[in-house]
């Protein structure tokens, strides 16, 4: 796959809002939000709960530096945040599942279902946005 495809001005503009996304929800994995972050740990899960939101905080972080300055391999990168994206789901659909409460917006089934539906859109938005989507194609 190309690393490098040109993206639009307004793909940029959506890359950097995410970038922003990934780098203030790393840090709320890290300090205010952790213990809320691990109520969407699922209980199968063979690891700390803690270690498990720090880590994923750190991994968050690291991907959304990468997605501010890392330009050659902004569409690697994108690959890899939608993996990360798919990788996560699970905790999203325990915390539906298990009517877990969290982060004041997510208090109801309903709530909780919408944001399923949310995971999606943030795997296109990456792929679109880092022109991951376009490389895959100039590859096929």
């Amino acid at each position: 796959m190309k690393s490098y495809v040109k993206t639009s001005l307004i793909q940029n503009i959506f890359r950097i809002l995410l970038a922003c996304f990934m780098l203030y929800a790393g840090f709320g994995h890290l300090t205010f939000k952790r213990v809320e972050f691990q109520a969407q740990v699922p209980d199968w899960l063979p690891l700390s709960k803690d270690l498990v939101v720090l880590a994923s905080g750190v991994i968050e972080i690291l991907l959304g530096i990468a997605l501010l300055f890392w330009i050659q391999q902004r569409a690697k990168v994108g690959l890899t945040l939608a993996l990360f994206f798919v990788l996560i789901f699970p905790g999203n659909i325990h915390q539906y599942i298990n009517q877990i409460d969290a982060f004041g917006a997510l208090n109801s089934d309903r709530a909780r279902l919408i944001r399923l539906f949310f995971q999606p859109i943030l795997i296109i938005w990456v792929l679109w946005s880092t022109g991951a989507w376009k490389a895959w194609k100039i590859k096929k």
